[in-house]
């Protein structure tokens, strides 16, 4: 899909949207490709694609059909904006919820933990070392993460954050109070990560209240 578009742009031609990829508009796509050659390039990347759709399409089934033989699937999926596909991702990626003792952890491996740095830790005061009191400068996230689990927490995060619902009203609570969006969709993740833990290794059904900050 990415060669399609670059091929399109390569040659000045504006190719935003998803119409570039369906069947009924190709031949007015192909259309404005003036070079033979590079129209032929267009054809086969389109042909690629056909292929590649069926196939994506077995393997969504096969996905599917594997991860319902699995207990915690139904637990997952009552978590707002964990639909089925995500909820095969995260059984396949995490195996089991008990390898991460606390939710910290689980934001670690997802790469949603905040990292800090600072040079001046310690210092020397009267000839004895000690720790300084200067607040640690937080450096972003930890670069060091698991990037499928990653996408799909923050995926989760961008969906809730528009579709009505207990997640909705956290992130609208969190800009109201001034956070900036992109954190609050940050904190959102983060949250959903952590109920995904909780719901996961105890085998309880999601409740709003898992929202309240004792179960962040």
């Amino acid at each position: 899909m990415n060669r399609l578009k670059a091929l399109y742009r390569s040659w000045a031609i504006p190719c935003a949207g998803q119409q570039v990829y369906a069947p009924r508009y190709r031949s007015e796509w192909l259309g404005k490709i003036r070079e033979a050659g590079v129209r032929r390039r267009a054809e086969l990347y389109y042909q690629q694609l056909d292929a590649l759709a069926i196939l994506r399409q077995e393997v969504r089934r096969e996905l599917l059909a594997e991860s319902r033989k699995h207990a915690a699937m139904k637990w997952l999926r009552q978590i707002p904006s964990i639909g089925p596909i995500r909820a095969a991702l995260l059984i396949a990626l995490i195996q089991t919820p008990h390898r991460f003792r606390t939710k910290r952890q689980l934001w670690a491996y997802s790469g949603l933990a905040l990292q800090t740095y600072s040079s001046g830790e310690y210092r020397f005061v009267q000839g004895q070392l000690q720790r300084s009191k200067r607040l640690l400068a937080i450096r972003g996230l930890n670069t060091n993460h698991n990037h499928d689990l990653k996408n799909i927490f923050k995926g989760a995060a961008i969906r809730a954050a528009v579709v009505p619902g207990p997640f909705q009203e956290f992130y609208a609570a969190l800009i109201a109070r001034g956070m900036k969006p992109s954190m609050a969709r940050l904190t959102l993740a983060r949250k959903i990560a952590a109920i995904t833990l909780l719901v996961w290794k105890k085998g309880v059904r999601f409740d709003a209240e898992h929202l309240k900050p004792q179960a962040a």
